[in-house]
Formats: C-alpha cells, structure tokens, sequence
C-alpha cells in the first residue's frame, strides 16, 4: 500500500502520464526523501561518522542500520569486535588472493572479475557490505611500501584491471571503494606529505584509473587518501573532490576517508567527505562524538555557519549506497572457500608469476631429475598475515616447498635448507650459507626461493621494513644477506633457479649473470605454492607479464632521478611529471633490467600481417599471432602508440590496449583490436582541457614495451 502511494505521488509531482510508471531510481530516491524528511538533525550527524573499528552510524529509530566495511584488496579481512581487537570467537578464515600486483601480472581481465567475484561473494557472507579494495595508485617508486596491494605503474593497464575488479565485487551485491584518492604514492609521511604534481601528470597519470572506476565501472564508494595535494589533505579537498569527482565525473555514490584522514571539520562538510572513519582525536580512547564530522559539525550547522541541505547531500549518497546493495532487502546467499574461489586463487597465480629469465633450464623435467635441493626462509614462509589492513586469515598457504613436494611427489628427493634468516641484524649468517651451498653441491637442480617478506611494525627489524602499509623500504637491496647466499649456491651448482617473492623489484646486478633461471612470484596467495610447482615443472607454461619496470639500479628509477622521493620536511614534489615507469626509461633511453610488459613463455609466439584502419574515432588493427612453439601458452600482445608530431613534449609511446591470447601448440588466430582516438589526446596545461592533435602516429605491437614486433605509422 505504501509503494502506490508513493508512487502515486511520483507521477503527480513530475505531472507525468498516468500510465508512466517512475524509474527504480526514482523510486529509490523517493524512498531516501522520505527517511531523510524523517530524520532529526542529530540522527542525519551520526551518519556521517564510525560508529565502531568498521561501521558507520545508523538510525535504528528509522530501520536504518550501520554501514558494515572491511579490508581488504585480495582477501576478506581478520574479524574485528567493535574495537580494534581480533575477535577470536569466529571462523573469519577466508580465501587470500594473490596480491594486486600479481593480479594485474596477469593481464587478464576477465581474471580481474572473477577475482572481484570472490571478493564480493566473501564479504557478503561475512556480513559485510563495502569491501575495501581495490587498490589503484599509482607505482611511482619501488620502495612505496604498499606498491604489493596496487596495480601498475600505468594507468590504462591498471584501468582495465581496476573495472573489471570492481564489476566482479558489486555484481555481487556488495560496494567495491576504490582508494586511495588521490596520490598516495609513498608511505612515508602518508598522513599529511604534501604532493606538488603537474596538472599534466596529474589527468593523465594519477587520476585515470579513479576516472574509469566511477564512470565505467559505477564504483559505489571512493576513499581518501591521508596526503594533501597542492596544500590541501586529499580527503577534504575542494578540487579534487568537489570540481573533479562529484563534478565533472557525476560521483553519486559515498567518499569515506581512509581512516584518521580527516583533519577540518568545515572542509569536509563542504568539500565532500561523507563519512569520517576513524580520527586522530580520541585515541587511544574513542569516543565517536568527538569525530570532525560529529559534535562539531553539529555545531556548525546549528549555528548557520553551514547549511543542512549540505549534511543532507551527505546522507543522501549513504542512503543511496545502502539501497543499491540492497541492505535494506534480503540479500543472496554468499560463500567461502569454496573449490571454485580457490581456482581462482590458483589460476590468479599461475597468470601472474612472471618468468623473468630462462637460458634453458625450465621447466625442470621430473623424470630426469634425481635430486632437488630447495633452498630459502621464502620456501617455508607464510605471508597471508601480512602487509598491515590487507592481512587475511587463510584457510590454508601452500608454500612453495609443499608445492614441490606435493608435485614431485617420490620422484626425485628433495632437501632443503633455510639459507638465511629473518633477524633485525639483517646481515649474512655465514653457517646458514655454508649449510645451503653444501645442500647445493650435488643436487641436479636447486630452487633457490627469496625475495622480499611482509612487516607491519619497522621495530621489530631495527627499522628495516618490507611490503607493508605506513613505511616504505629504504632500498632495494636484498634483505638478510640474500646476494650473498645466491652468489655463494650458483657458484657450486649452475643449475639454479632464483624465485623472487614480495611486491616489487630488488638489485640483482651482483648475481643476476651466474643464475640461467629467475621467477619473479609476488605474493601469489594461498594457491601459490602449487602454482609455483607447476611452472617449474612445466606443468602450466608460464603467461605473467610485469605491470611495472624493474631498473637496474634504484637511481634508475625516474621519481629518484627527476623527482623527489619521499622527498623533505613533508613536501615532495613529483618532478618527472608524466615520465613514470616506461615512460621515462623508454623517452629517456635508460636500460631496464626487465622491462614493463616483460614476460616469458615456454613457447614461441610470432606477430605477422598487420593491417592498420581508421575512421573518424577508431583505429583498427588486424594481425595474426602463432604459436610456433610446441608447448600450449598464451600470450599478451600489447598496443603502444608514439605521437610523432605533437606540440608538447611526450612520451617515446604509451600502451594503449592490450589482450591476452590462448594459443594451442602450432595454432595461428587472427586477432582484431581497436584504440579509440580519444585516448591519443594529452592534457594541455595553457588550455586545462584534453586535445587531440592531428598528424603522423606509430602504431606499435610488442610483447613488452621494449620488445615491439610490428609497427605501422598513421596519419590521423
């Protein structure tokens, strides 16, 4: 009865045809009119603010409930009471993704969707409604802490992960929150460095993948990032929030901070924060009407000082979310650790671990192999409870050297030795070494498994940090002596394979010649152990391509070589402006040790018969792709473009599509793709709008930004 007269009053209001039934929007906003009209000003406040560790307030007076948010990017987080405390009286195991950087290592999108699926399904059978991911700035330097959770180094690849991801959380019915907004590209001093970038870089490099998520993907939430830009905190930020994404992009949905992000009461009532979750005021004693946007907003709006229709745009975008993940309706069934979640998790990582180099020795033939020799604390180590709020309790971890045993099985005998140890000293231990090389001496092959680990709290390692929210590493040297043990294992046994974990690249320049084979693995999640084994061994051939450049030496890297990282006295200033990544290193002609899109396979893939088109806002390729191999693989083709005559200083080329190819042994296909010209545009800083400009461009196809197979040049 009440929906007709609501109804009812729809049509007459808008003085529409009787037989015009009102839009499930409408609908949807009559129904938000109606609480918003009921609600007191003190109810509408406490919606704007935590009502615990990870919910926002609601009004039970109204059926209105809190709004229920966890971590994280790949894996639903540790379940928490109200407070902070773990709450060990639940099964809050769940399936731990690999993490983001390994996603997007896989170039896979219809990947990036089952991976937001899980997410999504996850969430709603813990009882969540928001899931906190995914992650999207930026890889501007290798030392940025968090770099593990985030995508690329590109923006366009770390889109089109992005959208999918998204579409596969909230096809769920759960809210996806793209974070974190904007330029949060360093840990260090994260709660208030101030960020001085080019308007250029900033449109064309840092807010892409925020663009897309919102526009594309109708990303539900968005949230803040602790930085300020341009001396404003990001999450309360006039430009960036109000002119940007509530404005030009059309944002309907809810900006959260990240947690204590807020820091003015009346820039975020009037610039765009929705809801405050957590603060810097009360800790370590909460008490939640003492939030920015609690007593004192109150206060403000009592006393005229700002207007109540802005608290009610506020609680309109809440309400607004609510509805669209149906949390006032009976929601489907979710699941957990399910056989098909894990597949994902496995399939995830098998796409996402990059073979980095091979003279010849993977895949490692079980049947000629009589003894194997697994060396490294990464071959034992679990990392799912790592990385700070992204930490995920798994149902299970296969490590790298359950991987093995379970693949090899009693085929050949495998030994192993830790090789090194995780210690604050983070010096060589000389009798480990001793103890490794001669596990090394007279194996057939070793799997040497290092790299970096997840920390949380920089003092437990006398202030060493690796891959972890709130600190960046200090370098990129190996941790724990490491060089020292891989120099030491290759020079007894020339068969060995260095598998790299963690988020990011170290220096290999010491060994990276004595070693035929090395694995760049991530963190692959609670299936990375057999995925691992089954590259080895050949059992899957391998597909991963970085989404990132690895440099030779960090001073390579252009936000240490142009820019400023973390930079001084809480100012850094982003002085390679749009050169990040491949950007810089392919414009500036400075070698990388391994590419951006690098990746090898088991087999051979050959590019022929380009044939380039265009119409007025289309260019279209067509081409063939053979596997000439005789191992089954896939390959990603990727589509550079390079402006030859514009007006402002460009990039050398930057990749503007791309798509993963399956290719049985000895089958060719005829692969279409298409660029749109609207992505050949720049920013142009005099005129602050997006143009084209007309002339000579060179379509250019690759397995790698440095490995282009076939070009064509174009006048458009």
């Amino acid at each position: 009865m009440q929906k007709l007269v609501v109804v009812a009053l729809l049509l007459a209001a808008v003085g529409c045809n009787q037989t015009k039934e009102p839009s499930n929007t409408e609908l949807m906003e009559s129904k938000i009119d109606s609480l918003i009209q009921q609600m007191t000003l003190e109810e509408k406040i406490g919606m704007l603010h935590a009502s615990s560790s990870f919910t926002s307030g609601g009004v039970e007076r109204l059926g209105i409930p809190e709004l229920v948010m966890s971590d994280g990017p790949h894996g639903v987080r540790f379940e928490h009471g109200r407070g902070w405390e773990r709450d060990l009286t639940v099964d809050d195991s769940a399936t731990y993704l690999p993490t983001g950087i390994c996603l997007a290592s896989t170039w896979n999108t219809d990947l990036g969707y089952r991976y937001g699926a899980v997410l999504g399904t996850e969430a709603k059978q813990r009882g969540k409604d928001v899931i906190l991911g995914p992650g999207v700035n930026i890889i501007r330097s290798p030392l940025n802490g968090r770099n593990f959770e985030y995508l690329s180094e590109d923006p366009y690849l770390t889109s089109r992960m992005a959208v999918d991801y998204i579409k596969g959380v909230q096809d769920q019915g759960i809210a996806a929150c793209v974070k974190h907004y904007v330029a949060n590209n360093q840990e260090t001093n994260r709660s208030g460095v101030n960020v001085t970038v080019s308007e250029q870089a900033l449109r064309e490099i840092y807010l892409p993948a925020f663009k897309v998520s919102v526009m594309e993907a109708n990303v539900h939430t968005v949230m803040g990032s602790y930085n300020k830009l341009r001396g404003q905190y990001t999450t309360h930020n006039e430009y960036l929030v109000n002119t940007i994404l509530k404005g030009e992009w059309g944002f309907t949905g809810l900006l959260m901070s990240d947690w204590a992000s807020v820091h003015n009461t009346r820039e975020a009532l009037l610039n765009g924060t929705d809801i405050e979750m957590g603060t810097e005021l009360t800790q370590p004693t909460i008490d939640y009407n003492k939030f920015y946007l609690a007593d004192s907003a109150l206060a403000m709006i009592k006393s005229g000082e700002v207007p109540v229709s802005v608290v009610d745009d506020k609680v309109r975008r809440i309400l607004r979310t609510m509805f669209r993940i149906n949390k006032f309706d009976e929601r489907t069934p979710g699941a957990i650790n399910t056989t098909e979640h894990q597949q994902v998790a496995l399939q995830v990582a098998e796409e996402g671990i990059v073979l980095l180099k091979n003279d010849n020795l993977l895949p490692i033939a079980v049947d000629k192999t009589k003894t194997i020799a697994v060396i490294g604390d990464n071959a034992i180590r679990r990392h799912a409870h790592g990385g700070g709020s992204s930490q995920v309790n798994a149902k299970y971890e296969i490590t790298p050297v359950e991987g093995i045993q379970k693949l090899v099985g009693d085929k050949a005998t495998i030994t192993f030795a830790p090789g090194y140890e995780v210690t604050r000293a983070n010096k060589a231990n000389k009798k480990m070494i001793a103890a490794a090389v001669e596990t090394a001496k007279n194996a057939d092959v070793v799997i040497l498994v290092g790299g970096w680990i997840h920390n949380y709290d920089p003092s437990v390692w006398g202030g060493f940090a690796f891959d972890s929210e709130a600190v960046d590493k200090q370098n990129t040297t190996m941790p724990f002596g490491q060089d020292e043990l891989i120099k030491a294992v290759a020079t007894v046994n020339k068969n060995t394979v260095v598998v790299l974990f963690g988020g990011g690249p170290v220096d290999m320049y010491q060994w990276i010649n004595q070693v035929p084979s090395i694995i760049q693995a991530w963190y692959p999640g609670m299936e990375g152990g057999n995925a691992l084994a089954n590259i080895l061994f050949g059992k899957t051939n391998p597909s991963g391509k970085l989404p990132m450049t690895f440099a030779k030496k960090l001073e390579d890297n252009p936000a240490h070589s142009l820019g400023e990282f973390p930079g001084q006295n809480w100012e850094v200033n982003y002085g390679e402006s749009i050169f990040v990544g491949y950007r810089y290193f392919d414009s500036y002609k400075v070698a990388p040790a391994f590419a951006f899109g690098h990746g090898l396979s088991y087999t051979t893939f050959v590019y022929s018969d380009l044939f380039a088109e265009d119409d007025e806002d289309t260019i279209y390729l067509t081409f063939s792709l053979s596997n000439e191999g005789k191992t089954a693989g896939a390959e990603v083709v990727q589509v550079y473009v390079a402006d030859k005559e514009s007006s402002v200083k460009r990039p050398e080329k930057e990749l503007k599509t791309f798509t993963k190819v399956f290719l049985e042994a000895g089958e060719s296909s005829t692969i279409e793709l298409q660029v749109s010209k609207e992505s050949l545009r720049f920013f142009n800083e005099e005129t602050n709008q997006w143009e084209f400009e007309p002339g000579q461009f060179e379509i250019l196809l690759g397995s790698s930004s440095r490995d282009i197979r076939l070009s064509e040049t174009m006048n458009l």
